[in-house]
């Protein structure tokens, strides 16, 4: 599931990064604006993926039959992929290391989406400049 994740990250982020490089060639855009829409655009694909993997992780916990409706299966995944952790909403036993892999997901998702925003803010900056 983690590989599953970080590639759905990846391939958004190429996708978007598209839109960003289109974005900063721009002639008739001031630096403001090429800047916020490298901002919208990276920020829009790193909530998207942690939105796509929070899903994929709610249907692994409910085809593994650890909760018994959806509503359920999506919030322990949010809670743990975000490492908010309530512990409202937990694991039995035999599945709770599960939830560590969850959350260390969680931490590899939005560490590469806070390296790709900060990357993409950067490039849209630099490559106006460069052309």
């Amino acid at each position: 599931m983690i590989l599953i994740t970080v590639f759905a990250a990846a391939a958004l982020t190429v996708f978007i990064e598209r839109y960003v490089r289109k974005l900063s060639h721009a002639e008739n855009l001031t630096r403001t604006s090429r800047l916020f829409g490298a901002l919208v655009g990276s920020t829009l694909a790193m909530t998207l993926s942690v939105t796509i993997a929070s899903w994929l992780w709610a249907l692994l916990l409910l085809l593994l039959d650890l909760f018994q409706d959806l509503e359920s299966a999506l919030y322990f995944s949010l809670v743990a992929f975000t490492t908010l952790g309530f512990g409202d909403v937990i694991l039995t036993d035999n599945w709770r290391l599960l939830s560590g892999f969850v959350a260390a997901n969680g931490f590899i998702v939005f560490g590469l989406g806070t390296a790709y925003i900060l990357e993409s803010i950067s490039s849209a900056d630099s490559d106006r400049e460069r052309s």
